[in-house]
């Protein structure tokens, strides 16, 4: 699989990456998970309804021979597009959820205005992630929680559903180079929703690991009931900050 605008390898990196070249300080949250990659954009990172239709149309189709449980879409989308093929994409969003697959969606980067989550984040039934780096950084400019797109949605007033770091996120690099034995530009950092996103299907997928059986319903309550609220607007934190290890208590 190629990579010709870095952005899924960034975010593949964040979920699952073995940190190999960086003595494992860059691991991913889940290193031992296993990836089925769906190109959806294109060499400048942008992509289209349709492409993303076919994605979704493809993980239904592929979801019993490669064992899909999760679906993360870091992608961040706006309203303006023609309704019918939007609708279009929201339903097959609903069907992969239906289908048992645990849905996470990056919220988008359009805030701090309310009512700005990208569609596909803004259904129901998904995991919509927000960015927040929960004081991490004091008060620098250009955090990530800054610009995370904030709820409510058009059809659930309580959106986002959890938070996530999003702010300079070291992951792996598609512009890597190899000298001999070598290599240069390994790791990058890059912000935004999409990087939150990971880390909430990292997560999800060590609670996958610990117990197989959970249903996408199951995972969700425990991943939102076990969250720590940072004492923000329900439009910008949702139930608050993922926290892992009581996820997997």
């Amino acid at each position: 699989m190629y990579d010709d605008s870095g952005h899924g390898t960034h975010v593949a990196g964040c979920l699952c990456a073995s940190g190999r070249l960086s003595g494992g300080k860059y691991r991913g949250i889940a290193p031992s998970s296993r990836l089925v990659v769906g190109k959806v954009l294109d060499y400048l990172g942008d992509g289209n309804i349709d492409s993303m239709a076919s994605g979704m149309e493809w993980v239904l189709d592929k979801r019993k021979e490669y064992d899909i449980r999760i679906l993360n879409i870091s992608i961040g989308m706006d309203e303006n597009a023609q309704r019918e093929r939007m609708e279009r994409l929201v339903s097959l969003v609903d069907e992969v959820w239906r289908s048992g697959i645990i849905v996470v969606c990056a919220a988008g980067n359009m805030g701090p205005r309310p009512m700005t989550i990208s569609p596909l984040g803004a259904r129901k039934q998904v995991i919509t992630v927000g960015c927040h780096e929960g004081g991490y950084f004091g008060n620098r400019d250009y955090l990530c929680e800054n610009y995370s797109s904030r709820g409510p949605s058009p059809y659930a007033m309580k959106k986002p559903d959890v938070v996530a770091p999003g702010t300079d996120i070291i992951s792996c690099n598609a512009a890597l180079e190899r000298r001999g034995r070598y290599y240069r530009n390994a790791y990058v950092a890059k912000s935004g929703t999409s990087m939150a996103t990971p880390i909430v299907s990292g997560g999800l997928a060590l609670l996958l690991q610990k117990y197989p059986f959970y249903t996408n319903e199951r995972a969700k309550q425990k991943l939102l009931y076990t969250a720590r609220d940072l004492n923000e607007p329900w439009n910008k934190q949702g139930w608050g900050m993922i926290q892992i290890d009581r996820l997997l208590q």
